[in-house]
């Protein structure tokens, strides 16, 4: 019979499989969950439009510093020039670089945020991104604004050297300034947050949240067991075993982010002095 040999062809990208259950799902519940597993809850990582899309009011974001763009200064090659791989980064994801930042309104109350996104070389932490984290809270204070940090990052950026090192310094100093100014700086740890970024400014927020299984740490598991010949111990580096050893104040998901994100805002309003931030440069 015709209908025992014809198969229904299926729609490219109707399905997808979730990188930790392992399930095939469907797109477009996993969309509507905001981009988590309808199987095991498993929170997909978010570009930095998407994230200030489901985390900020509709038409909110106000972009700042967004010509800012890495040089090459060490003229460093790998497998490609630095100059080529940036290049191709910003054709793919349209980004000067690996973070976006601006004035929202989150649940109607101002902030100024910051959101790194992935895509670009890991979101790694080169020149570039060490400074707008460092204008964005220069910029909050100038506004009377909470800030509220959204990482995702493998670390340093090897291609910009004891350049992108300097950054930890860097934006360590404008968090901590921000703060001494009356400043609230709420820190959101998305999968993965690793390296620079987890040992400078993401772990210096006056509270620090992250969402579900996120991946924490300063260097993979698998670099610390070799070192300390030691088995590590179960679910080591995820949020939940951070959140037992009272590194994070809070594992909030998705669905619930702005609603309890705003809640922080209102119970920790910034009280800031007069005194004028100075000049990260």
């Amino acid at each position: 019979m015709p209908w025992m040999t014809k198969r229904r062809a299926i729609p490219d990208g109707l399905w997808m499989k979730c990188e930790a259950c392992g399930k095939m799902v469907y797109k477009r519940e996993v969309e509507e969950a905001l981009w988590v597993c309808p199987k095991c809850q498993f929170h997909f990582t978010l570009t930095a439009p998407q994230r200030i899309r489901l985390l900020f009011d509709e038409g909110s974001f106000q972009e700042f510093d967004a010509d800012l763009a890495p040089t090459d200064p060490l003229g460093f090659v790998d497998r490609i020039p630095y100059t080529t791989r940036l290049e191709e980064m910003q054709a793919t994801t349209g980004l000067k670089d690996a973070v976006v930042i601006g004035r929202a309104k989150l649940d109607g109350r101002g902030v100024f945020t910051a959101a790194m996104d992935s895509r670009f070389i890991m979101a790694s932490m080169g020149s570039v991104v060490g400074e707008k984290i460092a204008r964005a809270f220069e910029h909050a204070h100038a506004l009377r604004l909470p800030v509220v940090v959204v990482t995702a990052s493998g670390g340093a950026r090897m291609q910009e050297g004891c350049l992108s090192l300097m950054q930890m310094i860097k934006t360590s100093a404008a968090a901590r300034r921000y703060r001494d100014l009356g400043g609230v700086y709420i820190a959101l740890l998305t999968n993965p947050t690793y390296a620079g970024v987890m040992a400078s400014f993401a772990s210096l927020g006056d509270i620090i949240v992250a969402e579900p299984k996120a991946m924490i740490g300063f260097t993979g598991q698998r670099v610390i067991q070799e070192t300390l010949k030691t088995e590590l111990p179960a679910g080591f580096q995820t949020a939940e075993f951070m959140l037992q050893h009272g590194f994070l104040d809070r594992i909030i998901h998705r669905k619930d982010l702005r609603k309890e994100l705003g809640l922080l805002v209102d119970y920790c309003k910034p009280v800031f002095s007069d005194k004028p931030s100075a000049v990260v440069s």
